[in-house]
């Protein structure tokens, strides 16, 4: 009974291992994908901030024309 008992710690301590294994590369991966949406997201910022500030001028200019007839 004791080889019984040795074989289904061995078999747990191995299905315990594999899930840490699973998880830290899910952890990984969901680390990445942050990452990865973080710099999307600050790439749609700036783009953002680059078409507020040519709004802002054509405004600008518009306003002048305006002004001027």
């Amino acid at each position: 009974m004791d080889k019984n008992i040795g074989e289904q710690l061995n078999k747990a301590y191995e299905a315990y291992r594999q899930a840490c294994v699973e998880r830290d590369q899910a952890v990984k991966e969901l680390q990445q994908k942050t990452e990865n949406y973080m710099q999307q997201i600050r790439e749609q910022q700036e783009k953002i901030e680059l078409q507020n500030s040519i709004i802002a001028k054509l405004k600008s200019q518009l306003a002048a024309l305006n002004a001027n007839r």
